[in-house]
């Protein structure tokens, strides 16, 4: 067989048969100018929900970023409104609408506040701690945010969710700058028109709701905008709210450490700063545990956030902030506020400058008598006793040096028993029927019948007035009359020197001046105050002048150096003579020495003084002097309740007794300067009846005075002149041995006698 050769010899191809041979090239459909099909998924209801999801998104994503530009640019502009609006950082520091008033006592020491107090202070004069402490208590990302903090308001919401509360109720997440905007009312001032008061003004800017939350944010962007960190930082720390009046921390340091914001330490920053959550509630002179207690937290913030390291935060545990003496004694809350209702309310509740008052207020005497208030209700009063007391004590001249309103001495703007509560007076009242007679000429010596009496008020009926241990004594002098507080004799001495001699002694005194006609005048029916009383045992101490009390001896704006106002109070105009004075001064030391007062005796210390309890035992009273002090103290039920067992010459004497000690204590003992006698030695002037004696001429002339039937002839005193003794309780003057004959009266008023023409002359010439 022949080999193929040449063109015609088969030659194998070499081929790679593993692989699939090439497919055929396709034309595209843009080369074929057919439309390229898109494969399709699924079927007819999938795509269907498909394409309708997707339509939704395009519309919600085509509004939202719509609605989020408009958002923005209404943002952009309202921050940029509120940005115009906003004046320079320093004249937003005090926003106060009322002025303070800071009262000194009268060393010149502070001693109590009214009002809001403010004290500027820059950033650069606040203490780096105090900074510290604000920023780890109120917003930590402080410095790192643009003015509003949305991770803070999740964490809030989902706090006050956590706890059962409504989301914005509780905590609210706002970052410092945001409550700068709530605390400048985002740019409101107070409107009297559209607000009925100041405080709702303010109760509606601190209000928390959706729509002020969303308020709040452009005004903290135009603040961070133009506001340094700082400012802002400064602006609030200036503003703030931190309990006890104080407006800002340079006030509050003031306030409870006497300080400088400048010089606190950590304990004390931390207190501070602990404030702002509840100013009121964590006040550390409402409660000094409860603040520490606070401040403790705060501690633990700033160490957890780097400000204090191990050391820093166990020694600040260790020495917790405490107040000053000033703040922990909180002195005076009586007094001050007596002192603001004395003064113009422009000037004090109501003021839009800041007022400084100077005072008559003693602190070492207030703390004395607060401590013998409390000891004594310690000691003798039961526990859960709602038995109130209130004190005052002043100088005889009507300085008032301290205050009790109530057995809360630290209370502020409450009920001043000491100057609110009008009272009846009972026994208390005595000295001023004694004053009346011995003005006239009467003598301690001279003496009048202690006996059953009756007289009949016109309109009223018999009246017959009772001793407290319902016996009588007969024949007594005056001073026994006062040392006992005998009832009869009382009211037979006034009826000689008459009811109206009686009132104007008491009214000229300082007595209220609503005071009763009838013959119970003399037992102390007639209401008074506790400061009034004891103004007037001040004019009896003094020497006859009557006195006016007073608190408030200087007032003027804070920089000024004139004053506005000046003492309004003191030595007014004479009432009874320096005699009369005396002689009444020596029966009160009687009281105390040997009578109804005797445990109010102070051992070597020459005092006077007088009991008082009305008839239905619901108030108990003394009130006494000794040379330095003249000091009244009041114990009773507010609600009227009868005393058990207490009368004038038990626990309120006691309490006297125990305020007087601790406020004399390292005084020298002063004299009284009371006129000296002696019972026992000295001849009394006659005071006897006519006849044998067994009848009373006093009722015999009253009854002839308001047409009842007289006692027997033989029984009744002569009234004729130079003849029969003149007995005090008809008609005498000390003066007289002879009655002449007795003028003539109008119906209900005894007879009185014409006294010699030379105890008339000496009369003129003693009394004014």
């Amino acid at each position: 067989m022949k080999k193929p050769t040449g063109k015609g010899r088969i030659v194998a191809d070499k081929r790679n048969f593993d692989q699939a041979p090439p497919k055929p090239k396709q034309r595209s459909a843009a080369a074929s100018g057919r439309p390229r099909k898109r494969a399709r998924r699924g079927n007819v209801v999938t795509r269907a929900i498909a394409g309708f999801v997707s339509l939704v998104w395009r519309v919600i994503w085509g509004s939202f970023w719509r609605l989020g530009l408009t958002l923005a640019l209404i943002l952009g502009l309202a921050s940029f409104y509120f940005y115009t609006t906003l004046p320079e950082p320093s004249a937003l520091f005090d926003g106060r609408a009322r002025g303070s008033v800071t009262m000194l006592d009268n060393e010149g020491r502070v001693f109590a506040w009214r009002g809001e107090t403010f004290g500027m202070v820059s950033a650069d004069k606040i203490a780096p701690v105090l900074k510290d402490a604000v920023v780890a208590t109120e917003d930590k990302r402080f410095f790192q945010h643009l003015g509003v903090s949305p991770r803070g308001i999740a964490s809030a919401i989902k706090i006050n969710m956590a706890e059962g509360r409504g989301p914005l109720e509780g905590n609210g997440g706002s970052t410092i700058t945001q409550q700068v905007a709530k605390l400048l009312c985002l740019g409101e001032t107070f409107d009297p028109i559209r607000w009925k008061s100041e405080a709702e003004f303010e109760a509606e800017c601190r209000k928390s709701s959706i729509w002020r939350k969303i308020k709040e944010v452009p005004y903290a962007l135009a603040m961070e905008a133009k506001y340094s960190k700082e400012d802002i930082l400064n602006i609030y720390m200036n503003r703030s709210y931190l309990g006890a009046g104080a407006r800002g921390f340079e006030a509050a340091s003031q306030r409870y450490f006497n300080k400088s914001a400048a010089e606190v330490n950590a304990p004390e920053a931390a207190m501070l700063a602990g404030l702002l959550k509840a100013p009121s509630y964590f006040a550390p002179t409402s409660n000094l545990q409860r603040a520490q207690d606070r401040a403790t937290v705060i501690l633990g913030l700033m160490h957890d956030q780097g400000y204090l390291d191990d050391g820093q935060l166990a020694q600040a545990k260790a020495q917790p902030a405490a107040l000053s003496k000033a703040a922990a004694a909180r002195a005076g809350g009586y007094f001050a506020d007596w002192v603001m209702e004395s003064g113009p309310g422009f000037l004090t509740s109501e003021t839009t400058e800041d007022v400084t008052i100077t005072t008559t207020f003693d602190q070492r005497v207030q703390r004395a008598a607060e401590r013998a208030l409390t000891r004594i209700f310690d000691e003798k009063v039961a526990d859960g006793s709602k038995a109130q007391a209130a004190v005052v004590v002043m100088s005889p001249d009507g300085a008032v040096r301290a205050m009790i309103g109530g057995r809360d001495s630290t209370a502020i703007g409450t009920f001043n028993r000491a100057t609110q509560a009008k009272r009846q007076t009972g026994s208390s009242f005595k000295p001023f029927v004694f004053a009346a007679a011995l003005d006239q000429g009467y003598s301690p010596n001279d003496t009048v019948q202690d006996a059953p009496l009756t007289i009949n008020v016109r309109g009223s009926g018999p009246w017959s007035p009772q001793n407290y241990t319902r016996r009588y004594a007969g024949e007594v002098t005056l001073t026994r009359a006062l040392t006992q507080s005998l009832n009869t004799a009382t009211i037979r001495l006034q009826e000689i020197a008459g009811r109206d001699a009686v009132r104007r002694v008491a009214r000229d005194f300082g007595f209220a001046d609503d005071l009763a006609s009838g013959p119970s005048l003399g037992l102390g029916v007639s209401e008074s105050t506790l400061l009034n009383m004891t103004g007037a045992y001040a004019g009896i101490r003094n020497g006859g002048t009557a006195v006016s009390p007073y608190g408030l001896v200087e007032l003027r704006i804070k920089g000024d150096d004139q004053a506005l106002i000046g003492q309004a109070g003191g030595m007014g105009q004479r009432v009874i003579s320096q005699k009369a004075a005396r002689e009444l001064i020596g029966m009160m030391q009687q009281v105390i020495e040997g009578g109804t007062g005797s445990r109010a005796r102070l051992p070597g210390r020459p005092a006077a003084g007088k009991t008082g309890t009305t008839s239905s035992y619901r108030d108990a009273w003394f009130i006494g002097f000794t040379g330095q002090y003249v000091t009244g103290v009041w114990m009773g039920y507010d609600d009227n309740t009868p005393l058990k067992g207490v009368t004038g010459g038990g626990l309120p004497a006691e309490i006297w007794q125990a305020v007087m000690a601790e406020i004399h204590d390292g005084l020298p003992v002063e004299s009284l300067g009371s006129f000296a006698f002696d019972p026992d030695s000295a001849v009394p002037q006659v005071v006897s009846t006519g006849g044998d004696g067994a009848a009373d001429p006093l009722a015999a002339a009253l009854s002839e005075a308001l047409g009842q039937p007289s006692p027997a002839p033989g029984q009744q005193a002569s009234a004729q002149g130079g003849g029969a003794p003149c007995p005090i309780r008809a008609c005498r003057h000390r003066a007289a041995r002879r009655c002449s004959r007795p003028k003539p009266s109008p119906a209900g008023r005894m007879p009185r006698c014409r006294p010699p023409a030379p105890m008339a002359a000496k009369q003129a010439a003693t009394t004014p």
